[in-house]
């Protein structure tokens, strides 16, 4: 029987395979630092392959260079031995919800999501740190390799540090601040759809680097737009030198191509532009002049007023839009204007129900339309009732302005996930929230966010993650107070990042010595739930983490069922023949044992040739 592997992908092997798909030729064996064989590239060989554009040495090329941008690399590609624990009393809606708040390192929550939500996200908005020098970064560890950092990472942060001052005096001060975004973009590119966007927020100190790291990570022709976001609606007299009023919002499609925003609704303003004077039955409508300065010689003609005047032609220099024949028929379509008189210069009718049903996004965002910082922090105490000010955080983005990404990012019911890795306050969560309410769609979220404290301790909310939580919450109760709380998706399911449910000799057994095999029949943590195994197995098999759970009681054993019969688990001691066939009358796709739950190894030995007869379709496996 086939045990999961319990970690995260490993991308280095993952790239090499992918080499040996192009280059067969190039694939070669090796001898790691412990002795084993291991599958290699033989990069002479490869070289040799790509003689004629390889460019490596002093030679100059065009790129962004760092220290530590090798190691940031490595570590974006070290698997991880670690897992997500379900929060129940910290959720709501549980078991239905098919939104996420994940509680941890983001670099270790998007390895564990590879598997998972591969090529799956429509939209990412982060809003990372921006590197002013008073602000924090995580505090990255490159020091290992693979192997090491699979089994360090095994083992649990007991303080849960990773967060550390990156001040301006720090001699790698971009340096450490490109590193750590780097390694995180390498990954999110990886969820995107084929036609997902990704939105940042960025100011000066670092939109330069962060443009050219993400042209490299999504490709130059990828990128679309930096849009100017006004986040204060008066000047900052304070200033040493100008009022710095706007921040940016870089935009990166995972393919240029199969990705277009959507049109913007029209404003009130623009509607008013078109009226029907003429009483049309067509209904409002706008005139255009029907003159240009294009060269048109069939453009040249007179034409006569209703009221008789003869027009010799267009104004000097510029020629009408249509030729004479087509003037005419225009005329028969009451398609000319010619005033309320009819002695004007004619011009064209265009009929709102004629012209694009939008508007064309632009690069400026007024916060007359998205809003500004100040309405971000409103927004913010509505919902969470702080005791302590210095708690508001400033970097906080209004819900307006995540509202805006959303109607350009996709269409309200494709179910598209929106991920947001750095979700602080959870104005993105919010945001998700609030536009299904009002355009009735099912967008679900993923936010994630370490535990960082807050700037001063606060009653019921010991991090920012947690202030989070309660905003989220705050607004659902809000939105169920006005909808039929049945049909209200504002719930989310709280997911903690901790060390692997296996203890340390399922990913080190070379470290037990025969006297202690005794001690290492059971492969679990002690302090691991039912749930939790569930929730490694859902990581491990690549399952929706937010697929609806039920529990069954079969022959006395509680067993999970994910999406129905999607997936069957049952990690309880004792399985026996018995069991076994009933569970396999339910025929689902995918079963998942406990390793050491049988009652005997011949019912251990019989469990796959059970399911083969019973439910020839069902993958057997254990962990």
């Amino acid at each position: 029987m086939n045990k999961l592997k319990m970690h995260s992908p490993d991308l280095t092997r993952a790239n090499i395979d992918k080499l040996a798909q192009l280059f067969p030729n190039c694939l070669t064996e090796t001898r790691g630092a412990d002795g084993e064989v291991m599958r290699s590239i033989d990069f002479d060989q490869l070289r040799q392959e790509l003689s004629g554009s390889i460019v490596e040495g002093p030679q100059e090329r065009y790129q962004l260079n760092w220290p530590g941008k090798r190691e940031a690399l490595l570590t974006a590609n070290a698997p991880i031995a670690k897992t997500l624990r379900p929060c129940r009393e910290a959720s709501v809606d549980f078991d239905t919800t098919q939104n996420l708040f994940i509680e941890g390192d983001n670099l270790d929550a998007l390895k564990l999501l590879q598997e998972t939500y591969l090529n799956k996200v429509k939209l990412i908005y982060i809003d990372p740190p921006y590197n002013t020098g008073r602000d924090f970064i995580y505090d990255d560890d490159y020091s290992d390799d693979a192997e090491s950092y699979l089994i360090r990472s095994n083992q649990a942060d007991e303080s849960g540090a990773r967060l550390v001052a990156n001040t301006d005096a720090n001699g790698r001060f971009h340096s450490d601040w490109l590193s750590m975004i780097y390694a995180r973009l390498k990954l999110a590119r990886n969820l995107l759809r084929d036609d997902g966007v990704m939105f940042i927020s960025i100011d000066d100190n670092e939109v330069d680097n962060l443009r050219k790291l993400c042209s490299e990570v999504f490709g130059e022709e990828n990128f679309v737009a930096q849009i100017i976001w006004q986040k204060v609606f008066s000047p900052k007299n304070s200033a040493r030198w100008f009022s710095e009023d706007h921040d940016y919002v870089l935009v990166y499609a995972k393919s240029a191509d199969q990705w277009t925003p959507n049109l913007l609704p029209q404003t009130d303003e623009m509607r008013a532009r078109y009226k029907n004077p003429d009483s049309d039955p067509r209904g409002p409508w706008a005139s255009s002049d029907l003159a240009a300065r294009n060269r048109y010689d069939a453009g040249l003609y007179p034409v006569t007023c209703p009221s008789g005047r003869v027009i010799d032609g267009p104004p000097r220099g510029s020629y009408w839009r249509f030729s004479e024949a087509s003037f005419a028929k225009l005329m028969q379509e009451n398609r000319i204007w010619w005033g309320d008189e009819g002695n004007n210069m004619p011009r064209l009718k265009r009929f709102l129900s004629e012209v694009q049903q939008g508007r064309t996004p632009q690069t400026f965002w007024s916060y007359k339309e998205v809003g500004h910082t100040q309405d971000a922090k409103k927004t913010l105490l509505k919902y969470v009732p702080f005791r302590e000010t210095e708690n508001v955080l400033n970097s906080v983005k209004p819900v307006e302005l995540l509202q805006r990404i959303l109607q350009l990012a996709g269409k309200p019911n494709d179910n598209s996930i929106v991920l947001d890795f750095f979700s602080g306050s959870g104005s993105t969560a919010h945001a998700v929230l609030k536009q299904n309410f009002e355009d009735g769609g099912n967008r679900r979220f993923i936010g994630v966010q370490i535990a960082e404290p807050l700037p001063k301790p606060e009653p019921g909310l010991g991090s920012i993650f947690e202030m989070g939580l309660t905003r989220v919450r705050n607004y659902g109760a809000e939105v169920r107070g006005q909808i039929d709380g049945a049909k209200a998706e504002v719930g989310f399911r709280v997911l903690k990042i901790d060390s692997s449910n296996m203890k340390d000799v399922f990913y080190t057994p070379n470290a037990v010595s025969q006297d202690l095999l005794s001690d290492q029949v059971n492969n679990i943590r002690e302090d691991r739930t039912s749930e939790d195994l569930l929730f490694q197995v859902l990581l491990d098999w690549g399952v929706d983490l937010a697929l609806p759970i039920t529990q069954e009681t079969i022959a006395g054993k509680t067993v999970f069922f994910v999406d129905g019969n999607a997936l069957a688990a049952c990690f309880e001691e004792g399985i026996s023949e018995e069991f076994v066939k009933l569970l396999a009358r339910r025929e689902p796709l995918r079963v998942v044992f406990r390793d050491a739950g049988f009652a005997s190894d011949s019912v251990k030995i019989n469990v796959e040739q059970i399911f083969r007869l019973m439910s020839p379709g069902t993958e057997v496996k254990c962990i």
